[in-house]
């Protein structure tokens, strides 16, 4: 795990120092505080922060192959490193490391561009050819690695693991992109290519791009397909041989996941998807599995008794942090650094905190991401097939009168009632399409909110976008012919891009690396073409790792439901942290930006506030938007003191 960067150009273009790399590479020393190197050549500089993991005495970058044709920085682990080695020898290579840096060298030199194709594991590569004035950049299939690059008008390019080293090197001057502000607004980050920065994109997950003569070209080398048919549901033989079969391809996926020379851990939430690993990995180290875990005070958001039940039934050594929301909120301006754009949820500030304390340990960990987008977790999609199933024949069956009567009837109820606030998540309450009935019914500001929230101004700037434009071109991308595979697949290719950036960000902002053995992508091939009813039956979610970890794990466990991450942000912003509104949301400051109409930002407060509405994740959206413009764009820092801010409410 390392951090990368790196500016080329054609010849006259722009003068490309070791100043310039090195300032671009130094601002992610907490990426990579084990070692430092840079390479400079014809007018291409790469820079490269290391963690060392693999290799720790020989694996330094910038490598070189051995003819000097190619450069390499690379971030992130090859988990096939130790398969493909022998085979490469075997056809002539000579290795001079044991680290899975040559082995790219070594598979570009034998393959080119498809080298990648080749890789199981997560990664951000770029690699400079000298003989042919080229720059290849490549992100693993689901982006669990990070890749931000500049393409300016100049031609140069400019690239880096984390976008703050874009700006401290030059490429941009922060500005906020209207553009990308409607997507964010409704999927807590922007879900696509563009980021926040105008100007600053992402490398899509599972593309190359390259660079030569100053043009650039983008070809995705992956994709995830399923099955043209859903197919009838598998007899019970069937069923037991798939679940086996899911238990061994998990089980290989968190070996491979173990390869390293440095002591490991595992995140434990007490949820199954980390349990299920935890489990899984106790059987394979020596001694008891390192396992770390965070939560707050409130007892709606601490979830410590689930992880303690799965650590004394695997035997492990458990950690535990609880986060005060003064340590909270004391972290919240730096973390939003880290993340070089708002912090989407709040379960960020945690993670850090866990990742802290993991580091005082070890230097890798395990995480469970990705099990939700691959296995059907969320409860939103029973919520959305349910919805579409009844919804169609609710249109066709009920008069148009008698169905807008009901919907007058609903609305008529006061704001704050449960029956209304259920109802309105409901066909009854939406029309039978996808857009309404997942896309706006499980935004944070759907479109009908935005409308009524951006100043006249904004909304000249952004008519015309589609704020879910990035789920709509990934459903028209995919192969896949029924609702549920359509939805999975739009996910993975958006909101799994933000949980994995949140896991990489924070916990490298503790310098610790995160794997992720979920997305091991042969194992999420094998389960795309799953029937649905190993995924998703009745109310039972991710029922096939239900199945195969009842004989590794207690009957609590794999019997509760989804909770995410809880953090109890909205009391605090009704209670002694309101303050943080009155100045993130509604002071001047904030206002003077002309984005939105105070009307309709003080309505959100005082319904909050007021117990009328729960409005926390668009309250938390529009804090840590403002608190982003005040670290990058106005260039304040991350100097902000809220704990002063809330001082006086706080001392009362």
């Amino acid at each position: 795990m390392c951090g990368i960067c790196g500016v080329v150009a054609d010849a006259g273009v722009l003068t490309i120092t070791g100043d310039l790399v090195e300032r671009m590479r130094d601002t992610m020393i907490h990426r990579g505080p084990d070692g430092a190197g840079s390479y400079l050549h014809t007018n291409v500089g790469l820079g490269h922060r290391r963690l060392s993991i693999v290799d720790v005495e020989h694996g330094q970058q910038p490598m070189l192959s051995s003819s000097e044709r190619y450069a390499l920085v690379f971030n992130g682990e090859i988990f096939n490193h130790p398969m493909l080695k022998p085979s490469l020898e075997a056809e002539g290579a000579r290795y001079r490391t044991r680290s899975d840096t040559e082995t790219i060298l070594h598979l570009v030199e034998r393959y080119g561009d498809d080298a990648v194709t080749h890789l199981r594991g997560m990664f951000a590569i770029a690699l400079w050819d000298t003989q042919r004035r080229r720059l290849w950049l490549a992100r693993d299939r689901f982006g669990v690695k990070p890749l931000y690059y500049v393409h300016r008008a100049d031609g140069s390019l400019w690239f880096a693991s984390e976008i703050k080293a874009l700006v401290a090197g030059g490429a941009i001057k922060p500005t906020l992109n209207t553009n990308a502000l409607p997507d964010y607004l409704a999927n807590h980050a922007p879900s696509g290519e563009q980021t926040l920065f105008e100007g600053v994109r992402r490398l899509p997950a599972g593309h190359t791009l390259v660079w030569q003569d100053g043009k650039i070209e983008i070809r995705r080398y992956w994709d995830l397909s399923f099955p043209s048919h859903v197919g009838e549901e598998p007899s019970a033989t069937r069923q037991r041989a798939y679940v086996d079969e899911y238990l061994d391809r998990l089980s290989e996926a968190v070996r491979l996941r173990l390869m390293s020379d440095v002591p490991l851990g595992m995140f434990l939430s007490g949820g199954i998807d980390s349990a299920a690993i935890t489990a899984i990995m106790s059987k394979m180290v020596d001694g008891p599995v390192k396992t770390f875990s965070v939560a707050f005070a409130e007892r709606e958001a601490n979830e410590l008794h689930y992880a303690r039940m799965v650590s004394e039934h695997c035997r492990t050594d458990h950690h535990e942090v609880v986060l005060s929301p003064e340590t909270f909120f004391q972290r919240l301006p730096k973390l939003i650094w880290h993340e070089d754009e708002p912090l989407a949820h709040p379960s960020s500030v945690a993670l850090h905190a866990v990742s802290q304390l993991a580091s005082e340990h070890v230097k890798v960990v395990l995480s469970g991401e990705g099990s939700d987008e691959t296995l059907a977790g969320y409860n939103r999609y029973r919520v959305t097939m349910m919805n579409a199933r009844w919804g169609d024949a609710y249109e066709r069956t009920v008069p148009r009168f008698a169905r807008q009567a009901v919907r007058a009837g609903i609305r008529a109820l006061p704001p704050g009632l449960r029956l209304r606030q259920r109802a309105e998540r409901t066909f009854v309450m939406r029309d039978a399409d996808l857009d309404a009935l997942y896309f706006d019914n499980f935004a944070v500001f759907d479109r009908q909110a935005q409308l009524g929230m951006l100043s006249p101004g904004m909304r000249e700037q952004v008519v015309g976008i589609d704020i879910y434009d990035a789920y709509h071109a990934a459903l028209k991308a995919s192969d896949a012919t029924s609702l549920l595979d359509r939805l999975l697949y739009a996910d993975t290719k958006t909101y799994l891009q933000e949980l994995l950036m949140k896991q990489d960000q924070m916990s490298m902002a503790a310098s610790i690396e995160s794997r992720v053995p979920f997305l091991d992508h042969p194992l999420v091939e094998w389960v795309a073409k799953l029937p649905h009813s190993m995924k998703l039956r009745g109310l039972t979610t991710k029922w096939i790792l239900r199945e195969a970890m009842k004989p590794l794990l207690p009957a609590p466990i794999l019997e509760r439901g989804k909770m995410g991450f809880p953090v109890p942000v909205g009391a605090w912003f009704r209670g002694a942290w309101k303050p943080l509104l009155q100045e993130l949301v509604l002071s001047s400051r904030a206002l003077d930006r002309g984005i939105f109409l105070k009307p309709e930002l003080q309505r959100l407060v005082h319904e909050h506030v007021a117990g009328v509405r729960n409005h926390s994740e668009r309250l938390w959206s529009l804090v840590t938007l403002e608190l982003w413009h005040r670290i990058f764009i106005d260039g304040d820092g991350a100097n902000e003191d809220l704990l002063q801010i809330a001082s006086p409410r706080r001392a009362a």
